[in-house]
C-alpha cells in the first residue's frame, strides 16, 4: 500500500535515472551475481551498470542500438544479459524475490496457489516464431504468465500466439513444478476451461485448475477474485 512512509521509502528522485539502482536495492542483489575473477584482467564495467543499464532498456522497451553513451557498449550489456539468460540467473533472482517479498508481508515463503493468464501481443518483420491468435486478431507472440495471488511473478514462457490457453498453460506449469513444490492451485479465465487442460496436466503432477467466471449479469469493468 503505498503511504507517505513507502513513497519516501521508494522515492527515486535523487536518482541520475528512474530506472537506477538505489545501494539498498543493489545490495540485495549483488550476492547473486558473479564475483570478480581473480586472474585475468580485471573488469572494466562494475555489474552494477550493466545491471542498470539492462534495466534500463527494459523499462523503456527499447533495443539494443537505443542504449545511451552513458552506459557500458552496447555489445557488452548484451553479453551478460544473454549469459545470464543461459546459466538461468535471471530465474534464480527472481525466486529469490519472490520468497523474499512474500516473507517480507508475512507470508509462507512458497506460494501454494497462482494466476495463471496470457496476452497476445503483436511482433515485427523481424524473424522469430509468431503465430496468429484467432482469437484476439492479433499475429505474434504471446506471454504466458504464473503469479501468485498476491500478483508476484511466479514464471513466464513466451510462445507463438496460435499456441491456445489450455495448450500453453501445461509448458508454464512444468517449468516451476522443482522450483515451487507446494503450489499445486491455479486459478484462472475460461480459457483454460475443459478435459484436455485437465487431462495434460495428470502427466507433469497433482494440480488443481478453478475457473473464475465472469457473471452473465455483469456489465462493464468487473473486478474478479484471483484473476
Amino acid at each position: 500500500m503505498w503511504t507517505d512512509t513507502t513513497r519516501a521509502q521508494h522515492a527515486r528522485a535523487d536518482l541520475a535515472l528512474p530506472s537506477d539502482l538505489t545501494d539498498a536495492e543493489w545490495a540485495l542483489l549483488e550476492p547473486f551475481f558473479p564475483p570478480p575473477s581473480h586472474v585475468g584482467r580485471p573488469r572494466k564495467w562494475p555489474l552494477r551498470r550493466i545491471v542498470e543499464a539492462i534495466l534500463y532498456l527494459l523499462r523503456g522497451g527499447l533495443a539494443w542500438r537505443m542504449l545511451p553513451p552513458c552506459f557500458p557498449p552496447v555489445s557488452t550489456v548484451r553479453r551478460w544479459f544473454y549469459l545470464w539468460r543461459d546459466n538461468r540467473l535471471w530465474l534464480s533472482l527472481n525466486h529469490a524475490l519472490l520468497l523474499i517479498g512474500r516473507e517480507v508481508v508475512g507470508r509462507e515463503a512458497s506460494p501454494s496457489a497462482g494466476v495463471i493468464d496470457s496476452q497476445s501481443v503483436k511482433t515485427t518483420e523481424s524473424g522469430g516464431p509468431r503465430g496468429y491468435d484467432a482469437g484476439k486478431k492479433t499475429k505474434g507472440r504471446k506471454r504466458h504468465i504464473l503469479t501468485d495471488t498476491d500478483g508476484n511473478l511466479v514464471h513466464a514462457v513466451v510462445h507463438t500466439a496460435d499456441i491456445q490457453d489450455r495448450d500453453g498453460a501445461p509448458l508454464v506449469l512444468a517449468e516451476i513444478t522443482r522450483r515451487f513444490p507446494w503450489l499445486r492451485h491455479v486459478f484462472a479465465d475460461g480459457g483454460y476451461a475443459g478435459d484436455k487442460l485437465r487431462h495434460a496436466l495428470r502427466r507433469i503432477g497433482k494440480w488443481t485448475i478453478e475457473i473464475v467466471k465472469r457473471s452473465d449479469a455483469a456489465k462493464g469493468f468487473v473486478v474478479l477474485p484471483r484473476r
